[in-house]
């Protein structure tokens, strides 16, 4: 189905040509000034030179053969050359009919990829914390929209589970003669001990970095502990993600890497990409047009160790292998990203990956508390993910309570779970991931304002409006839309086109931001809408109807764009 855009810009191409001018630069696009005009086109302008023609006189010539036209209540020029336009309601209705009954909405796949995008992080042995939230929440909706959009993809979580880390827990073992396997809260009193430990006693660090070298060179007994510390972080990890409606497709770590670094080092060192620098082994990335000074990529340390670098290249060895993608895209800290120019650049460089793969690096700012600084708990350290959520739950329990919320327990404390999912993420996803965010609870969980909640209720009154009416006998099916009857509801029906284009914006740009802006206009325009017009007590059956199948648009398009978000609309609040 074509954008409603491309549409009303053919329209005006064709209207440019009847009058004897080129209509390669023709377009049509919103108004910067709604009071005048719905859409606009500056044309005129453009060709005004190449015609020796003032552009007003251009204007009027295109404007007399849109006369007429099926697609334009009002078209007209303005000096000195613009040509303002309103859409016909006629033909809003109907196109707006075409995309209710269209698979999703008219959107038409193209240039359709194998994609994975690599969005976890986490490091085994240890509890999620709020540092891991973002990388989750932004991964798990690029992941939704660019599956969404026609691509074949994949989430992987790609976990910290091969370095230094184990062999500090497996000494930290060692070191207080535990004779039984940790559980996950033992754990998590391990590895902080013994890394604060390495950073005081040489002789313990040097331990656990032999442990480390024996547990990667096969040591039966550390891979026991290795797989017994991999079974319950895992399934605590999924746990977590799963409260978090976060999911991965593929579950492998750096370990699942290791086997892919030396013949990939021998590889770097035959083709005389990687060679010796005071006792390491880098690849040179610089490029003539760099702005700033690009170091080369270590690959491995004087003492053959390998780095993140090295995992990160033979994942994308693996991935090859396994995978074939035709686009990698990471969604980790924008700290980070001096790291990933130097990855990609060394991965196409040493023909890693195909020079046609598309390699993308999606920063993410941090998450701050309301005193500007990195997010912490009341006693200043780090708030477990857990911990997080709990707290927003509690809060949106509390606001259900004091607004008089009735309902059997159970479905007050689901209905609770699903407005604290939304405010969460909302709030996440409403910045634009490279900027940082102040975390502030009592805003996000806000039934008003820019908020989940407040999009959430929206969304519950369309349906509360739905079931009143099929409880009155109303049926729902094969609809007639009308054209607009006021002001408000012409602006919904105009905001609902857009559906297409913000997808098509939110995958090219990876921005779930462009999501949430859309959504909440549409949710502002709804209720505005709502507010001027008595649906369920209107007596003209036929404008009844047309209300109920605009409604019913409404809430397939905010339900469609809330689970790309990763959360999803209670039936009551």
């Amino acid at each position: 189905m074509k954008k409603l855009l491309d549409i009303l810009s053919e329209e005006l191409k064709k209207a440019f040509k009847d009058a004897g001018y080129d209509d390669g630069r023709i377009t049509v696009t919103v108004s910067n000034r709604p009071d005048l005009c719905e859409y606009q086109c500056n044309g005129a302008m453009a060709l005004s030179k190449e015609a020796h023609k003032a552009p007003f006189m251009i204007a009027e010539e295109v404007v007399a053969r849109l006369k007429g036209s099926e697609y334009f209540s009002k078209a007209e020029c303005v000096k000195p050359g613009f040509i303002n336009l309103n859409i016909s309601d006629d033909y809003l209705a109907s196109y707006l009919a075409g995309e209710a009954s269209a698979e999703k909405f008219g959107f038409e796949a193209k240039d359709m990829k194998k994609v994975v995008v690599d969005y976890g992080g986490p490091n085994v042995a240890k509890p999620l914390h709020i540092g891991h939230l973002r990388a989750a929440i932004i991964g798990e909706s690029v992941k939704r929209i660019s599956a969404y959009t026609g691509n074949d993809t994949l989430g992987d979580i790609h976990m910290g589970d091969w370095g230094l880390q184990m062999g500090l827990i497996i000494a930290g073992m060692e070191d207080r003669g535990m004779d039984h396997m940790p559980d996950l809260d033992e754990l998590s009193e391990i590895y902080p001990a013994a890394s604060e430990k390495s950073k005081e006693d040489e002789a313990f660090r040097e331990k656990a970095m032999d442990i480390t070298f024996e547990l990667q060179h096969g040591n039966e007994e550390y891979l026991k502990i290795w797989r017994h510390i991999m079974d319950i972080s895992v399934a605590d990890l999924k746990q977590n993600y799963d409260r978090l409606n976060v999911s991965f497709d593929i579950w492998k770590g750096e370990a699942d890497a290791d086997p892919y670094i030396a013949p990939m080092v021998e590889s770097m060192k035959k083709e005389g990409y990687a060679y010796e620098s005071q006792g390491a082994l880098v690849v040179d990335v610089s490029e003539p047009t760099d702005a700033k000074e690009i170091p080369p990529c270590m690959i491995l340390k004087s003492d053959g160790a390998s780095l993140y670098t090295t995992t990160d290249l033979a994942t994308l060895v693996q991935r090859e292998e396994d995978y074939k993608p035709d686009a990698v895209i990471y969604v980790v800290d924008k700290r980070q990203e001096l790291h990933f120019v130097q990855v990609f650049r060394a991965a196409k460089k040493c023909g890693i990956v195909p020079e046609k793969t598309e390699l993308s690096f999606l920063g993410f700012g941090t998450m701050n508390g309301k005193d500007g600084k990195p997010f912490k708990t009341r006693s200043g350290g780090v708030m477990r993910l857990e911990t997080l959520l709990e707290e927003v739950y509690e809060k949106c329990l509390e606001r259900m309570k004091e607004n008089g919320t009735e309902m059997p327990e159970a479905e007050l404390k689901d209905t609770a779970g699903k407005i604290a999912l939304a405010a969460i993420k909302y709030g996440d996803l409403s910045n634009e991931a490279r900027k940082d965010y102040i975390f502030d609870i009592d805003k996000f969980t806000s039934f008003e304002g820019n908020t989940g909640p407040y999009i959430l209720y929206t969304m519950v009154r369309i349906k509360s409006i739905l079931r009143k009416y099929k409880e009155t006998g109303g049926e729902t099916d094969g609809l007639k839309l009308l054209p607009p009857s006021n002001p408000a509801e012409k602006a919904l029906m105009m905001n609902l086109t857009g559906f297409v284009p913000m997808i098509e914006g939110a995958w090219k740009d990876l921005a779930p931001h462009r999501i949430c802006a859309y959504i909440y206009q549409v949710a502002n325009d709804f209720n505005k809408f709502y507010h001027e017009t008595k649906i369920i007590t209107e007596e003209d059956k036929a404008k009844q109807e047309s209300w109920i199948a605009l409604i019913t648009l409404t809430l397939g398009i905010l339900e469609t764009s809330v689970d790309l978000l990763g959360f999803e609309a209670p039936g009551f609040m």
